[in-house]
C-alpha cells in the first residue's frame, strides 16, 4: 500500500530538493494556463476568426449577385445525385432573363441531380463569372469554432511540451545531484577509496 503525501513539494523538508519546488511551481503554473490560458486563446482565436469571417462574407455579398437561372443543358447522365454519401456539383449551361441585357446564358455548377428545366440560384462576381455562394452564418460559425479550437489545442499542447521539457530538465539535474552526493557518500558506505 502506498501512502501519497500532498503538498510534500511545498513543505519545509531537509530531504526536498531545488528541483522538486521548480517542478511544483511548474505544475502549478501548467494547470493554471491549461485551465485559464488555453479557453482564453481558444476563445480569442474564434473572435477574431467570427470577425474577420463576416468582413469577408460582407464584401462577398457586396461585389457578387444572384441570379435564379432555368437550367438548359444538365450535366453527363452518368453522375449520380450522392457520392459517397455527399452531394456533389458539376457544370450545366443556365440561361435566365437580365433586365439590362435580356436572355444570357452561362456555363455555372449546379447542384447533382439537377434536371433539365429546373430553376436554380447562380452567384456572379463583377466580372460576370460564375463564382461560389458566399458563406451563410452557418459557415462562420463552423470557421470560428474550427479555429478557437485548433488554437485552444495548440495552446494546450504547447503548454504540456514545455511541461515535458522542464520536468526533462529537473530529472537530469535531479540525477546530477544525486551522482554528486553519492560520489562523497560511497567511499564512507563501502570503504573505498576515490
Amino acid at each position: 500500500m502506498r501512502t501519497r503525501v500532498l503538498g510534500w513539494r511545498w513543505r519545509r523538508n531537509p530531504l526536498r530538493r531545488r528541483s522538486d519546488v521548480v517542478e511544483a511551481w511548474t505544475v502549478l503554473v501548467v494547470a493554471v494556463l491549461l485551465v485559464v490560458g488555453a479557453p482564453l486563446a481558444g476563445a480569442g482565436a474564434a473572435w477574431w476568426a467570427h470577425q474577420d469571417a463576416r468582413a469577408t462574407a460582407a464584401e462577398q455579398r457586396a461585389e457578387r449577385h444572384r441570379v435564379r437561372a432555368e437550367v438548359v443543358d444538365h450535366g453527363p447522365d452518368s453522375m449520380s445525385a450522392l457520392q459517397g454519401g455527399r452531394a456533389y456539383a458539376y457544370r450545366a449551361t443556365v440561361r435566365w432573363t437580365d433586365p439590362g441585357a435580356g436572355v444570357r446564358t452561362a456555363v455555372a455548377r449546379v447542384p447533382a441531380g439537377t434536371e433539365r428545366g429546373e430553376r436554380v440560384d447562380v452567384w456572379f462576381d463583377g466580372r460576370g463569372r460564375t463564382v461560389p455562394a458566399p458563406p451563410d452564418d452557418s459557415v462562420i460559425w463552423q470557421h470560428s469554432l474550427a479555429m478557437g479550437g485548433c488554437a485552444a489545442g495548440v495552446t494546450a499542447g504547447t503548454v504540456l511540451l514545455g511541461h515535458t521539457l522542464v520536468r526533462r530538465a529537473a530529472l537530469r539535474r535531479r540525477l546530477a545531484e544525486w551522482d554528486r552526493e553519492w560520489a562523497r557518500t560511497e567511499p564512507q558506505w563501502t570503504r573505498r577509496r576515490a
